[in-house]
């Protein structure tokens, strides 16, 4: 009894909450037929908002799932549109991927796929169709700032689920216009709530998979769009000395250690992948370790902070937060200096710049 009185009373707050932040009453939901975006439309909804759903075409149905999604929102009587996006998907997102792969780096089209498609094209889409913001499930924040316009983007405080790592491009324009109501909520009590709306999916599993690639496979997908990353090569020394051979660059990545396929008496780490000569350079983790590293393409989530600034740097997803100090490069890209070595900078990933749990903003990380 405790827990349940425990419990609507957190359902009570949240309603307050998105009461509160929601001046309008229309919101246009993204639904893919997981239990995340299904709590998003149903806590929306019961806290008197006018909710519809829309889902995505994306990649020959190998993205979310339609019909899921569509019987999440029959249980939710709310009405469900399908946006076909199946060509501008495969343009911006796919092909940036296949790209990034001819070119030796290791791209994140989660990142890609939010900035060009998620919160570009389908916000503009609810926009256009006179909704008043777009909802997500993804386990971040959106806060103003007390006395001004400016939007705050903050990390879910699900430490284990936070997804503000693949946000950082999202802009001031947008960021007004979107809503996160998991972002503060753990999985558990997703999950929790999922049960107490009776939801459909309320036990389905999560995916850890790149949505359009089938089953993970990412050879037989790179054998079909990119068969030249799959050319046999040589595994060298950082010196140049040849110690293997490699079935494609595609397969390594910046600080891999397993599944080299070389014998030899040092621990050896994937450091560099040179497409050009279609090689695979192997090194010592002092070799792989780095103090430095050049982030291209930069944004910033409000106003460029002055520089040098000191903050802390996410280099991959589940990378831990590095303590660093960002310096203005170019108009086109920053100098990260770390406070310590930091192993596995990996050309291609995202780079994400944080203020505690408040992100500044981010970029791509460069070649060395």
């Amino acid at each position: 009894m405790r827990k349940d009185g425990s419990r609507r009373t957190r359902w009570k707050r949240l309603r307050l909450q998105i009461s509160n932040i929601i001046m309008s009453k229309r919101v246009l939901v993204a639904m893919s037929g997981g239990v995340d975006s299904s709590v998003t439309a149903a806590l929306l909804q019961n806290a008197g908002m006018h909710v519809e759903g829309a889902t995505m075409k994306l990649a020959a149905g190998l993205c979310c799932d339609i019909g899921s999604a569509a019987d999440v929102c029959t249980h939710l009587h709310i009405p469900h549109r399908i946006i076909h996006a199946e060509d501008e998907f495969s343009r911006q997102v796919v092909k940036d991927f296949i790209s990034e792969y001819r070119c030796g780096r290791t791209p994140n089209p989660c990142v890609r796929c939010n900035e060009r498609i998620k919160f570009s094209l389908l916000l503009d889409y609810a926009r256009e169709q006179g909704f008043d913001y777009l909802a997500t499930g993804h386990y971040a924040r959106i806060e103003q700032e007390p006395g001004t316009s400016l939007f705050v983007l903050k990390k879910g405080l699900d430490k284990a689920k936070d997804q503000s790592y693949f946000l950082y491009r999202l802009t001031q324009a947008q960021l007004k216009n979107i809503l996160f109501p998991l972002g503060g909520m753990s999985k558990s009590e997703v999950r929790a709530a999922a049960r107490s709306f009776g939801l459909p999916a309320a036990e389905r599993p999560e995916s850890q998979e790149v949505c359009f690639i089938p089953d993970n496979d990412y050879r037989t997908f790179l054998k079909e769009h990119a068969p030249e990353t799959l050319r046999p090569g040589e595994m060298v020394l950082s010196d140049g000395k040849i110690v293997g051979q490699h079935t494609g660059i595609a397969f390594f990545t910046v600080g891999q250690r397993r599944h080299l396929g070389v014998a030899a008496g040092d621990r050896l780490y994937v450091i560099r992948i040179d497409a050009k000569t279609n090689r695979v350079v192997l090194g010592r983790l002092t070799e792989l370790q780095k103090r430095e590293m050049m982030v291209a393409d930069p944004v910033f989530v409000s106003t460029s902070p002055q520089m040098p600034v000191a903050a802390t740097v996410k280099i991959r997803y589940r990378s831990p937060l590095v303590p660093a100090v960002i310096e203005r490069a170019s108009h086109e890209a920053l100098h990260v200096i770390f406070d310590h070595p930091v192993s596995g900078i990996c050309p291609g990933q995202a780079a994400v710049i944080y203020d505690g749990d408040r992100i500044i903003g981010g970029g791509i990380i460069a070649n060395y």
